[in-house]
């Protein structure tokens, strides 16, 4: 396990490669190495929290069997390729049998997985595969739009590509008329 002040070390020899092996320990950068280590250990605190913890607080669903969607939840990753940041929203939906859950954990859940060195459709995967597995619902299905940033500063320097990916399970998987109805809940106008 590699200890805080061996990362802050590591951070300041990829500065002096930035920097061309100037002056790394200038005013403006002598406390960098540690306000980079501590904004990662906030931004990749994903690796600290588990599924099951999040998802381990249900309600009774009370004969509920309609659909569950969380929409438009705003979400930030980190490529796991280039290091670069990527944000979107994503839209969580389930149909429970038996168990509900707090519509906070949806949106807690796409952060859990979204605070990770990631990739898009990993994100996507998870997240539907979480809901499966701990809530046993009679679908699920997570659809995000991202823009990245390993697609806008460099490489094809592609400003407005969104790029959307799915997941469904169950119902949202096997029937068109629950994925289409998903569908028109995602695209109402907005409150």
């Amino acid at each position: 396990m590699t200890t805080k002040e061996e990362a802050e070390n590591a951070v300041k020899t990829l500065l002096g490669y930035l920097e061309g092996q100037e002056n790394v320990d200038r005013e403006g950068l002598m406390k960098t190495p540690k306000r980079v280590i501590e904004s990662w250990d906030e931004v990749f605190a994903g690796y600290k929290q588990s599924a099951e913890s999040l998802l381990d607080a249900t309600f009774n669903g009370e004969g509920y069997d309609g659909i569950v969607l969380l929409r438009n939840i705003e979400f930030h990753s980190t490529c796991e390729h280039h290091l670069q940041p990527f944000r979107g929203r994503a839209h969580v939906a389930y149909i429970p049998v038996d168990r509900i859950v707090g519509i906070s954990k949806l949106a807690r859940l796409v952060d859990l997985h979204g605070r990770r060195l990631q990739n898009q459709e990993r994100i996507t995967k998870h997240v539907a595969d979480d809901l499966v597995n701990h809530l046993q619902p009679l679908g699920a299905a997570v659809i995000l739009e991202a823009s990245h940033g390993c697609m806008q500063c460099r490489g094809v320097a592609k400003q407005n590509a969104i790029m959307t990916t799915s997941a469904m399970r169950g119902v949202f998987f096997e029937k068109s008329e629950a994925r289409t109805e998903l569908m028109q809940l995602i695209q109402q106008p907005v409150l």
